[in-house]
């Protein structure tokens, strides 16, 4: 028996400023029972280390999201003609203690998300959030592959002598045996560091580094291509700070870098992970107090979208 699947409200039905300020105007549910895939919201900004705001950042993304449509028109997925999505809403953080908020967000995803099946896409928030995530979705998938694309590396070992902060979750990810190393890319790093050697830790542990220079003024296609050979064979997450793009693109966001990716390269890098046992992502570092007109979590939405967008089981039109 076929089933009916959820569609986000169209323009034509509702004024895109009315209706729910859900994300893409999806319906809502307090779990991810019968669903393929999940849009689910983290407000959480007590790990950032300069600008604060990530915590609005859900609410933001869900708002200026309602300027997508349910079809691809570039790459002609129809997600929504394949997959049951919605909208779960917003993980109950507490507001004053990172430590239990790492827990706090694992049992949500073990609970709400991991426990039915279904994909999550999540909306930061600070990077802080890919650790507890990924913690449970290794319980599911194993060690996990991983897209990453941002300014920074984070894979600090301790920021102000804490080991949990949103500059440390990959260094602590993968001394945890969650992330495999020799199927992790970061994309987009630059920018001035504490010392010369900074992005070598990850070479070491057999990530691929792809610096912001490498990426100039050319297609990231073949790269891409690179990539899904380094990461494929395996479940693969995709993990998406904001600041990886340029600020003239993406200005609201905590820890700006000049001269990095464009939205176009951001589409490429999303767009050439199809094919990928893809498993979840997230799109975080968007703040909108930096955010005045809105184009920051329009970006951010747009990248989540095309996230849903190559999750296996998407259907392409002819």
């Amino acid at each position: 028996m076929s089933r009916t699947l959820n569609q986000p409200l169209g323009g034509n039905d509702m004024p895109r400023f009315g209706g729910p300020a859900t994300m893409m105007r999806l319906p809502t549910q307090n779990d991810a029972q019968g669903l393929d895939a999940c849009f689910v919201g983290v407000p959480l900004d007590i790990g950032t280390s300069n600008r604060a705001g990530s915590r609005h950042g859900p609410r933001q993304i869900r708002a200026e999201s309602c300027l997508l449509r349910p079809y691809n028109m570039a790459t002609r997925a129809a997600p929504f003609d394949s997959l049951q999505v919605a909208d779960i809403g917003d993980v109950p953080i507490n507001t004053f203690n990172l430590p239990k908020c790492m827990d706090i967000i694992t049992d949500f995803y073990d609970e709400k998300v991991v426990a039915h099946g279904a994909k999550p896409l999540t909306l930061g928030g600070d990077h802080t959030i890919v650790l507890p995530i990924l913690r449970s979705l290794f319980k599911k998938h194993g060690k996990l592959g991983l897209v990453h694309v941002d300014a920074h590396a984070d894979i600090n070992d301790t920021m102000f002598g804490e080991k949990i902060a949103h500059g440390t979750p990959f260094r602590r990810l993968v001394e945890e045996g969650i992330l495999d190393g020799n199927r992790t890319v970061q994309i987009g790093l630059r920018g001035s560091g504490y010392a010369a050697e900074d992005f070598d830790w990850p070479v070491q542990q057999g990530f691929r580094v792809v610096q912001a220079e490498e990426c100039w003024m050319r297609s990231l296609e073949p790269l891409m291509a690179e990539v899904r050979e380094k990461v494929g064979g395996g479940p693969v997450y995709i993990s998406f700070d904001i600041d990886g793009l340029d600020p003239s693109f993406a200005p609201g966001t905590g820890t700006p870098e000049i001269a990095g990716l464009t939205s176009s390269q951001g589409l490429e890098i999303i767009r050439g992970c199809r094919g990928l046992d893809v498993v979840g992502g997230d799109l975080v570092e968007v703040s909108p107090p930096y955010d005045p007109h809105g184009n920051t979590a329009l970006t951010g939405a747009n990248m989540l979208f095309e996230m849903l967008c190559v999750l296996p089981g998407v259907e392409y039109r002819a």
